[in-house]
């Protein structure tokens, strides 16, 4: 006999975003698609919604305009009064949070699916926010069951000192049908690591060919991590393995971030299912 926690009602309604990042295309790509062809991700009893979330920075193919979309769905930020002077990312989220919220009541959508790229060797990548979300844990089992055998991998990012704001956590996360107990391979944030910098703030050093392209693969203390513009190889420190995620992604270099350590986990989670099913 299986153990289930029973959430009160099904999902209902679906969002599907891309163009968070408006030089990200393939989100864009298969949104403009999904708004000529719905019936291709319509299902019985769901609403779900493409949606194109920056269209200004679409239409321009970078990051964004003023600021990251990605990193303004926070309380101080989606309470500002609506004005002009506001950077467009933040109109635009306060818009999204009306659209497909308010975030964090019951009227929100069930669930967000933001699509980005990287110009990282990341794979088919999804990220996790919340380790004791048992509904999440196992909607991240069935997309990586349905996948197989191509990998894809989950990428943790729940951290005491980060805190996101992200595009998706507009959403609320009920459930729809039956899962028995499962577990999940998760790489959780350790920190991030930036790249050697001069006295000016400039960077010294670019990432080793060692570690370029080498995304969710063990990296050991000693292992080489940087090479300075004179050959000079700066290894990894500390004296644990660890598993390096963006590395030398492009859109990161603003933030001061040449690749994140992870370490590996395994999750758990119970079964759970809909008083509706």
């Amino acid at each position: 006999m299986t153990s289930c926690h029973v959430f009160e009602d099904p999902v209902k309604k679906v969002a599907i975003f891309g163009g968070t990042h408006g030089n990200e295309l393939t989100g864009v790509f298969l949104v403009k698609h999904w708004l000529e062809n719905g019936a291709e991700i319509q299902r019985t009893g769901i609403e779900v919604k493409p949606f194109i979330t920056n269209p200004r920075a679409v239409e321009k193919c970078t990051r964004y305009i003023d600021c990251d979309l990605n990193r303004v769905f926070d309380p101080e930020n989606l309470g500002k009064k609506m004005s002009e002077d506001l950077p467009y990312e933040v109109r635009r989220a306060q818009e999204i949070n009306h659209l497909f919220g308010p975030k964090d009541s019951e009227d929100s959508y069930d669930i967000i699916f933001d699509l980005h790229n990287t110009t990282s060797n990341m794979g088919c990548t999804l990220i996790l926010e919340d380790s004791k979300s048992d509904f999440l844990i196992q909607m991240f089992h069935y997309i990586k069951t349905s996948l197989a055998p191509l990998p894809c991998y989950v990428y943790l990012i729940e951290h005491p000192s980060l805190k996101y704001a992200t595009t998706r956590s507009v959403a609320k996360y009920p459930v729809g049908k039956e899962f028995p107990p499962c577990t999940i391979e998760v790489y959780k944030i350790m920190e991030k690591v930036d790249y050697p910098r001069n006295e000016s703030g400039e960077i010294a050093a670019m990432i080793h060919p060692n570690l370029q392209d080498r995304d969710w693969k063990a990296l050991l203390p000693g292992d080489p991590v940087f090479v300075t513009l004179d050959g000079k190889t700066i290894p990894l420190g500390g004296d644990c393995s660890v598993y390096p995620v963006f590395v030398n992604e492009a859109a990161y270099y603003e933030k001061k971030e040449a690749f994140a350590k992870t370490t590996k986990l395994t999750l758990s989670a119970k079964g759970i299912r809909s008083s509706l099913h």
